[in-house]
């Protein structure tokens, strides 16, 4: 009998513009497959934790002179300097739930997203978007996070991060939200039943009936 080899997890990358639903999409996924072996990848940043945020939950809050130690040890399969602050997403973090069989999302723009293809080529990529721009609008404004002036700057920033949506393997139009949960929901079942990630979880099975 052929030695069982270890199932291992799917790396998701998804971006949208901000608006776009990306984060409560994902979040709805976890939240209705608890079952389910699924995590979203925990970045590193510099940058101070806000009130309610935690180490090793929201973000890994390093130094300065730490995270430039990481990336000098090639430690990261992204990382970007956002204004005074860096964010990145460790390799070794990422490696270890893959090899337990857990599927990772990891929520990065489409920068983010060239860099973890080139050292991760197995990722699965999915882009969300909005339906149309007054739409994309109205939901930036109902959320009451942002000025009108941060708005207008995210409207515009949308439009340059839109255009790179044929760069991804899957595109979800998130007009109805039930509706886009449906598609990833379809999407993950997919790549989960894949001929060699099914060999792999049956393989006992199904050598007993092709011998």
């Amino acid at each position: 009998m052929n030695k069982k080899i270890m199932y291992t997890g799917t790396l998701f990358i998804v971006s949208a513009p901000s608006g776009a639903g990306k984060s409560s999409l994902i979040n709805a996924y976890l939240k209705q497959n608890s079952q389910q072996q699924a995590n979203v990848s925990i970045s590193h940043t510099t940058r101070q934790p806000r009130p309610g945020e935690n180490h090793g939950e929201h973000y890994y809050f390093v130094d300065h002179h730490e995270f430039e130690s990481l990336i000098e040890q090639d430690a990261f399969v992204e990382y970007a300097k956002v204004f005074e602050n860096y964010y990145g997403t460790s390799k070794a973090a990422i490696d270890g739930k893959l090899k337990q069989g857990i599927n990772i999302f990891l929520d990065i723009d489409w920068q983010g997203a060239r860099q973890v293809r080139e050292k991760m080529p197995n990722a699965k990529s999915i882009f969300i978007l909005p339906p149309s721009l007054t739409e994309l609008e109205k939901r930036l404004i109902k959320r009451e996070q942002d000025s009108a002036e941060t708005i207008a700057k995210r409207m515009q920033k949308a439009k340059s991060e839109m255009s790179h949506y044929s760069e991804y393997d899957y595109l979800i139009i998130n007009d109805d939200f039930n509706c886009a949960l449906d598609a990833l929901n379809i999407i993950i079942k997919a790549e989960n039943l894949r001929t060699d990630k099914q060999f792999l979880l049956h393989q006992d099975v199904i050598d007993n009936l092709i011998e």
